[in-house]
């Protein structure tokens, strides 16, 4: 098995910016604890990279993300899953998130749930036309755990937030653009490329202090929210529809819930 997070390096004229990759497409690229690691190191690295002035972030196979494996928190009891998956996961993805250099979340397949949420960390997104965006956590008794759901309504608003996360059903790239969840539409991976190259010349001419410094302001709007989601996520991972909810999943059949 190859490494499932790879960090490419690229220099132009002497500046450098960073690609991570998320390399698990056979399995349509899932989080698992040893990818959040890698993740959460690899942001390290770079925060102390003061020549790479841009970090991509992008992934191989047919999608982008889509969430956190069930198979590594299914079975996790309430309490390991508020410790040891959501607070670790919430933990790496604000690594992402206040790294001083611009992130671009370049999305070339469908981000569900926790890939979602992974996108949301990043300060710019761009996606094909193709890809759909989404939190389908309700359908399996779930909530987003990694600051999804704050994260969502800061972006679009409440009103918006509540129709992706209540009818827990993806909308499609042109609909998540129409409401500025990403504010690059490409036809293709191609154009795709072609945009995010220019997206990067125009982040490598600018002054790396001074975007840090608007990261940093930006970053005081929203409050540190990590415990309330990893409390609601414990209690959500509680209750027999949740339960339920993952054994669906798994033998692949519709739900039955009894709302406990």
């Amino acid at each position: 098995m190859g490494q499932e997070i790879l960090c490419e390096r690229h220099s132009k004229e002497g500046v450098s910016w960073a690609e991570i990759i998320l390399n698990r497409p056979e399995k349509g690229n899932a989080l698992n604890l040893p990818m959040l690691d890698q993740l959460g190191k690899i942001a390290e690295e770079l925060r102390g990279e003061r020549n790479t002035r841009v970090v991509v972030l992008r992934a191989r196979g047919r999608f982008f993300c889509t969430g956190g494996d069930i198979e590594a928190w299914g079975s996790m009891s309430p309490h390991d899953m508020g410790r040891d998956w959501i607070l670790r996961g919430i933990d790496v993805f604000e690594r992402i998130a206040n790294l001083p250099q611009p992130v671009i979340a370049a999305i070339t397949g469908h981000a569900l749930g926790g890939g979602l949420e992974l996108a949301l960390a990043a300060d710019l997104r761009m996606a094909v036309k193709t890809a759909k965006l989404g939190n389908p956590e309700a359908t399996l008794g779930m909530i987003p755990g990694w600051m999804g759901t704050s994260r969502l309504a800061e972006m679009i608003g409440p009103a918006r937030a509540r129709h992706v996360l209540l009818l827990a059903s993806p909308i499609s790239a042109s609909q998540a653009h129409e409401w500025g969840l990403v504010t690059g539409l490409a036809e293709d991976e191609s154009d795709l490329d072609g945009q995010l190259a220019a997206w990067i010349e125009r982040l490598l001419a600018n002054a790396p202090s001074a975007m840090a410094l608007i990261k940093g302001v930006l970053a005081t709007l929203h409050g540190d929210l990590r415990s309330h989601h990893a409390s609601a996520v414990a209690q959500a991972a509680g209750t027999e529809d949740c339960r339920e909810g993952v054994r669906a999943f798994i033998e692949k059949r519709k739900p039955v819930y009894v709302n406990r």
